[in-house]
């Protein structure tokens, strides 16, 4: 099957450029039945490269799944566990025992994104999702944010809380910052799972001199464009926050919406009440979004060591296969399972997710044989 980039498109872009709002603030209805949800990503691309390794096995499958009731993580609006990380509140959530598998949510969900995955892997595994700086429960930080400042929180969550080797897995930006990661500290990183990463490969035309600002600019069209990006990003963020939107959002991007449900949507439309969420997202929007061509797929899988999997929603109207299938020419250590799922299939078909990382999580090696090696 094919697989597609995480280029974001026209359309996209506008809806990227809200973290909690346009696609992943937007749900008005609710449904209680489990079985899908897609969490905010954009669609323009934060990037982690693609994965070249050795030995790659390809299952050529594509899975599909009938509505499964799952056991589901209880939403607490206070949260769970917390971390301090650079004087910064950073929420995550832990069960189980065993070997770390340690889950990073897209853009503007959370740790409960992952609420049909926790309670399942962690009947064998020892499980842990954390909220990026800026989303979910974690603290709402006023700062410039950079792709790098989740690598070094997620490098750090692995020497602080974690502190044994584990499996990262990522949807999305998630999928971006886990990439990241596992080349960040690749000693404490045994396997890297992907499900619909953000990310682009670079573009070898492109031009990457930079012209310096003249006084007109830096002075007065520099400013003025501030103001109006603060206007207009202001109206866009108010209208994310909305149930109706954010349940619209990810209606958009779930193929099955049975598990687009009250619990999802609050777990989106909380975080954005936080008094500094508007600036959060003005910044992730002009500073993040905006400026991710420095960072490339094949920038990170070239430096990528551990074995890879995909997980990838093939009707995902974001990021289609066509970028799982470039990802896996690239890098060759990996492993790619097809889902028919739009972009969070974690959420969507969780069953078929958990299915899926547990058969692979069985070839990799043990704890026993990792701490020898």
């Amino acid at each position: 099957m094919s697989s597609s980039s995480c280029a974001v498109s026209p359309s996209v872009r506008t809806e990227l450029l809200n973290p909690i709002s346009s696609r992943f603030l937007a749900p008005s209805r609710i449904y209680h039945q489990p079985r899908s949800k897609c969490e905010m990503i954009n669609r323009r691309g934060f990037a982690l490269k693609g994965i070249m390794a050795s030995g790659a096995s390809v299952m050529g499958s594509s899975l599909t799944s009938q509505p499964v009731q799952a056991e589901r993580l209880p939403f607490k609006p206070d949260g769970y566990n917390f971390w301090t990380w650079r004087g910064r509140k950073i929420h995550y959530v832990v069960q189980g025992e065993g070997t770390p598998i340690v889950l990073i949510h897209g853009f503007g969900a959370s740790a409960f994104h992952w609420r049909y995955n926790i309670p399942e892997l962690a009947k064998n595994y020892k499980v842990y999702a954390v909220d990026l700086l800026g989303f979910g429960w974690s603290e709402k930080a006023i700062i410039e944010y950079d792709a790098m400042i989740w690598r070094d929180q997620v490098v750090d969550f692995l020497k602080e809380i974690v502190k044994e080797p584990a499996v990262l897995v990522g949807n999305s930006l998630g999928g971006f910052t886990a990439l990241a990661a596992a080349v960040g500290l690749p000693e404490l990183v045994v396997g890297l799972v992907l499900l619909n990463n953000a990310g682009q490969f670079g573009d070898t035309k492109a031009k990457t001199t930079k012209s310096e600002e003249t006084f007109l600019q830096k002075s007065i069209l520099k400013p003025l464009k501030e103001i109006f990006q603060r206007v207009v990003l202001g109206v866009l963020f108010w209208q994310a926050k909305q149930p109706a939107r954010i349940e619209s959002v990810l209606k958009n991007v779930y193929i099955n919406t049975s598990n687009v449900d009250d619990y999802l949507v609050e777990s989106i439309k909380m975080p954005a009440n936080d008094p500094n969420a508007g600036e959060v997202y003005y910044r992730l929007m002009t500073r993040f979004m905006l400026n991710q061509t420095e960072y490339t797929l094949e920038s990170f899988l070239s430096k990528l060591t551990c074995p890879l999997l995909l997980l990838w929603g093939d009707l995902d109207p974001w990021v289609g296969p066509a970028k799982a299938n470039r990802i896996k020419e690239f890098y060759r250590n990996t492993t790619v399972v097809n889902l028919q799922a739009g972009h969070c299939p974690h959420d969507e078909v969780p069953e078929l997710v958990n299915k899926a990382l547990v058969e692979w999580l069985s070839t990799l090696p043990t704890k026993a044989s990792l701490q020898t090696a």
